[in-house]
């Protein structure tokens, strides 16, 4: 039997989105005593690591935004990954740090990096062909959620009465999202189409969580823009085509969603993991939601209807309720 003692507590991200804490079995001896070490970091660095990652985060939403004008959704997914891949094979080839596993664990980042570089970017970018980012965010931040649900179902951690009133609360701001942006057809299927993405979300950082013990966080991450990039190339021949007619500005934003909120805002946030305390830096992503808003006020000029902001902050207060731990006495 695992007590107490031979467990650990990890903190994983899941990108553009929030953050979850979840209790995972240790790690042998043996693997224990293959991980480097890594020495704590002090000072302003780790918070200023933190601010980049939510803030590239953020600023994801809005890219997807500018150049979901010019690019369909399967498109827009395979460049920025394209990006994103090329901009990882760097990152690897200069710290020299990818060592690439065998068996179940390689398996588990494939179908990780299908679903939550793959399906979760062509699923989003197509919600927003239909919301404005600060509506597709809302929606996209109940994946904490989810994500709480699935352990509970899948991890044996049961349905604690914090986490059933906080899917409650929750899925009333989403109703009332829902209820708000139900004026059309398109607005009907943004809705789902973010919800989709909140799903692929969950269910990317349910297998991260189980697979994150044996692989580093950056082969994890390239493995999994690499799996994501593969799954993508049915939409090549829209990419080629749609690039050679889009502005200059369209593709600018596919190659930054590719460098910046994918490879390296993951990176940031995993040094600052692997540097300080993971549960004081929980919280920082739900600022992104937020972020969201206010950036889209100033760069798009869209701003979420009053009701949606009541709904969205239901939501956020909701998944603040399900995910946040109360302190210990």
């Amino acid at each position: 039997m695992t007590t107490t003692e031979d467990r650990q507590t990890q903190t994983l991200p899941p990108g553009d989105g929030g953050v979850v804490t979840q209790t995972f079995p240790a790690l042998s001896d043996e693997a224990e005593r293959g991980a480097p070490a890594r020495a704590p970091a002090s000072g302003a660095l780790p918070l200023l690591a933190a601010a980049v990652t939510v803030v590239l985060w953020a600023s994801a939403f809005i890219g997807i935004r500018v150049s979901g004008h010019d690019y369909s959704p399967g498109a827009l997914a395979l460049g920025r990954l394209l990006a994103g891949t090329a901009a990882l094979t760097v990152m690897a080839a200069v710290t020299g740090r990818l060592q690439v596993p065998r068996g179940r664990p390689l398996l588990l980042v494939v179908v990780w990096g299908v679903a939550w570089f793959g399906g979760y970017n062509v699923t989003l970018n197509a919600a927003e062909q239909h919301l404005d980012a600060g509506t597709a965010a809302l929606l996209v931040n109940t994946a904490p959620i989810l994500v709480a649900v699935l352990a509970a179902a899948f991890l044996g951690e049961g349905f604690p009465r914090r986490l059933l009133v906080g899917m409650a609360v929750a899925f009333a701001g989403v109703a009332t999202i829902a209820i708000t942006t139900s004026t059309g057809l398109h607005d009907g299927v943004g809705v789902t189409l973010g919800l989709l993405s909140a799903v692929l979300y969950a269910a990317g950082v349910i297998i991260q969580k189980k697979t994150l013990p044996h692989v580093d966080a950056l082969t994890m991450t390239w493995l999994g823009c690499v799996a994501g990039t593969i799954a993508c190339l049915p939409f090549a021949p829209a990419l080629v085509r749609e690039a050679a007619a889009a502005p200059v500005d369209a593709t600018l934003g596919l190659v930054y969603l590719g460098i910046f909120p994918t490879a390296i805002a993951f990176s940031t946030w995993g040094w600052v993991l692997a540097r300080t305390s993971a549960g004081r830096l929980t919280a920082s992503t739900y600022l992104v939601p937020p972020l969201v808003v206010g950036l889209s006020w100033a760069m798009l000029g869209e701003v979420p209807g009053p009701v949606t902001l009541v709904g969205g902050a239901l939501s956020l207060a909701g998944v603040l309720v399900a995910t946040l731990r109360r302190p210990a006495r």
